[in-house]
């Protein structure tokens, strides 16, 4: 039984340092790349200026509307790197070119320990309506969390 209380300290325990928190200045964020979400939908960012701020492409795999839905550009903007470490945050702005409506973006990317890169992000998508009235059904809040694929 000794044997077998150490063997489940030793697993809890190396469960805890898998999945803890990467201490300040560990792994490095990088948001170039191909990301896919858990709906399927694909985003590409390029390279990111000195500025921080980037431009790329976002593929939906959902949309609310029956016209065909087709790859729409994104803008960006990435803060430094804080004193907390190397996950920093950014947004993105997409102008979808199927529909009349924009959906801006904004998320903190995180590395585990492994070195998987994750985009935890929310957004605010604002639908164009015919007047005012009609603005309590044009607005849409969501959250997604992107992986990468390349």
């Amino acid at each position: 039984a000794l044997y077998c209380s150490h063997a489940l300290v030793l697993v809890t325990s190396l469960q805890a340092a898998l999945l803890a928190p990467l201490p300040p200045y560990g792994l490095p964020c990088d948001l170039q790349g191909l990301w896919r979400n858990e709906l399927g939908s694909n985003m590409t960012i390029s390279a990111l200026d000195v500025a921080g701020t980037f431009s790329g492409s976002y593929q939906t795999a959902v949309a609310v509307t029956n016209k065909q839905i087709l790859v729409s550009p994104l803008q960006g903007a990435q803060q430094p790197p804080g004193t907390k470490g190397q996950q920093p945050t950014f947004g993105f702005t997409v102008q979808w070119q199927f529909a009349d409506s924009t959906t801006v973006f904004v998320g903190q990317c995180f590395v585990d320990r492994r070195g998987k890169e994750t985009l935890e992000m929310a957004w605010l998508l604002r639908e164009e309506v015919p007047s005012r009235k009609d603005t309590w059904k044009a607005i849409r809040v969501g959250t997604n969390v992107f992986t990468r694929v390349k």
